[in-house]
C-alpha cells in the first residue's frame, strides 16, 4: 500500500546522559511521589471504630413501622412486593383474630413478611409504593454474615420495637 503523502517524518533521538541511562531521574521522581503520600490525609476510614457520615438520602436496612398506638402499619396489600424490581419481598396475608386487635390496625395483616437482602438493590421503590407508610429504608448498614439463610430477614428483624407507654 502506498502512503498518501510523499512527506517523510525524520525523527532525531538525542543521546541519553549517564544519569538517564542509569534511570536516576525516574527513580528520584518515583521516590518523591511515594514520600509525598506519607504526608497526605488517609483515605481509609477505620470502620468498626470510626463510622462514616452518610448523606441525608442514604438508604439503609428496611424497617416496618408502627403507628402511634403501637400497632403494625402494614396491611399486607402487597404493593411493596409488586414494586420491587429484584423480587426480594415476599409476604403472606392473614385475617386478624379478635384477640390480636391491639397488634394490627386493619382486619388483614402480613403474617409472614420476608426480605431477601442478597436480592435487594436498595432502590426505595417499596418505600414509595406503600400507601400506609409502613416500610422505610432508614436503618443501619446491613451487617455482613457467612450464611445465605441469615440474609433473609423476617418480621422479627424488620418490625421496630413498640413504643413504651408512660
Amino acid at each position: 500500500m502506498e502512503p498518501l503523502t510523499s512527506k517523510k517524518k525524520v525523527l532525531e533521538q538525542k543521546p541519553l546522559t549517564f544519569a538517564e541511562r542509569m534511570y536516576l531521574p525516574a527513580i528520584t521522581k518515583g521516590l518523591s511521589i511515594t514520600i509525598s503520600h506519607f504526608f497526605k490525609k488517609e483515605a481509609t476510614i477505620r470502620y468498626p471504630e470510626v463510622e462514616r457520615e452518610f448523606s441525608t438520602n442514604f438508604r439503609g436496612m428496611h424497617s416496618l413501622k408502627r403507628d402511634e398506638n403501637g400497632k403494625e402499619r402494614c396491611t399486607a396489600c402487597g404493593l411493596c412486593a409488586l414494586s420491587c424490581p429484584a423480587e426480594a419481598i415476599t409476604m403472606i396475608a392473614a385475617e386478624r383474630k379478635p384477640e390480636e386487635k391491639d397488634l394490627y390496625r386493619e382486619e388483614k395483616y402480613a403474617s409472614v413478611y420476608e426480605i431477601n437482602m442478597l436480592r435487594c438493590i436498595f432502590c426505595g421503590l417499596c418505600e414509595e409504593a406503600c400507601p400506609k407508610e409502613a416500610i422505610y429504608l432508614d436503618g443501619p448498614i446491613v451487617p455482613s454474615d457467612y450464611l445465605r439463610k441469615d440474609f433473609i430477614y423476617g418480621k422479627d428483624k424488620l418490625v421496630e420495637a413498640p413504643l413504651v407507654q408512660k
